[in-house]
């Protein structure tokens, strides 16, 4: 079958598509034929080497979704009647796992949850990282009744968070983008106000019609964005950071948030994550992406073997919605 790897770090080239044995499934597993794996930032930057310590080669990508082909022999009958043949998706990234970009996969029978008729694979695939992140960002902190703003908010997470900031209550949403066309996306979304952050004025404009500033800033881009959402951020206020490794708050800036009584919460998935909540927060997403509560933004698809590409099209800034691999 095929995969994808890289044996060493740099630019998107540096995937490869190899040659591997079909795996075999352990007496608890299923195994899955790959018809979509989605691709996200962090594997992008650990392909870059600026995020991690992974052992290389590598083979990246934690979300799939497929089509059970076979079960282990302890599978009990039940269960296997209701996955064989059926579209699932496989949460590689709860199970410790990588190795996404690939024609099949083995996983934990009970690890994998059935995809409902309405959920496209590629809406399936944004609600698994992605989607996860939106839903427990948007849980993070308190936003019933307050004045929230997010950036990058055409992408991946940010449209999806900002739907849910809405629907947990936000009294107002603002949203930064890094073109008008997703600005213009962003408001078709539910935001309030929507400013292309590219644009030396935002901060300004922002502070005019949040009359001073928000309650909240979630910060999924780090670096020198943080400090300018900051700027936007009203005193004893909170700032959400996601943005992986990219924290890059100054001296001066932390001594304004301590003399602002403001905070700083950080945010990552996994450790949110057990069982429980992974299982009930993906029936949530599906069942309100299947009613259309939810909007996934369209995305890109590309084939296994242009994962070079695709990573060239997520770091590019240029697109929207969730980028997947698929496979034929």
């Amino acid at each position: 079958m095929k995969a994808v790897q890289f044996s060493r770090f740099g630019a998107p080239e540096v995937l490869e598509t190899i040659e591997l044995a079909m795996p075999v499934p352990a007496p608890h597993e299923a195994l899955v034929r790959v018809r979509a794996a989605g691709v996200n930032f962090f594997e992008a930057l650990m392909r870059s080497g600026r995020y991690g310590h992974p052992e290389l080669p590598l083979r990246p990508g934690v979300e799939v979704v497929g089509v059970v082909e076979q079960v282990g022999a302890q599978v009990e009958t039940q269960t296997a009647r209701s996955l064989l043949g059926k579209r699932v998706v496989v949460p590689l990234f709860a199970l410790g796992r990588a190795g996404a970009y690939t024609e099949y996969v083995t996983a934990d029978a009970a690890s994998v949850l059935l995809v409902p008729d309405r959920i496209s694979d590629l809406a399936a695939s944004a609600l698994l990282v992605q989607g996860l992140s939106a839903l427990l960002l948007a849980r993070h902190v308190p936003v019933k009744g307050k004045s929230v703003a997010l950036n990058a908010a055409a992408g991946g997470v940010g449209s999806l968070l900002l739907q849910l900031l809405r629907r947990a209550g936000a009294r107002q949403v603002i949203a930064l983008t890094g073109t008008d066309d997703k600005r213009d996306i962003a408001l078709s979304l539910g935001a309030d106000f929507a400013f292309n952050d590219k644009q030396p004025d935002w901060p300004a404009e922002l502070c005019s019609v949040s009359g001073g500033g928000v309650d909240v800033v979630f910060d999924a881009v780090g670096g020198a964005a943080g400090g300018i959402m900051l700027q936007t951020l009203a005193p004893q206020g909170t700032m959400v950071f996601s943005a992986l490794n990219r924290y890059a708050l100054t001296t001066a800036q932390m001594e304004s948030i301590f003399g602002n009584n403001q905070s700083v919460r950080g945010f990552a998935l996994l450790p949110l994550l057990d069982a429980a909540t992974l299982k009930a927060g993906m029936a949530e997403l599906f069942s309100l992406a299947a009613s259309g509560e939810l909007r996934i933004l369209p995305g890109q698809s590309y084939p296994l073997e242009q994962a070079a590409a695709a990573h060239h099209a997520l770091e590019s800034g240029l697109s929207s919605g969730k980028i997947v691999l698929t496979v034929e």
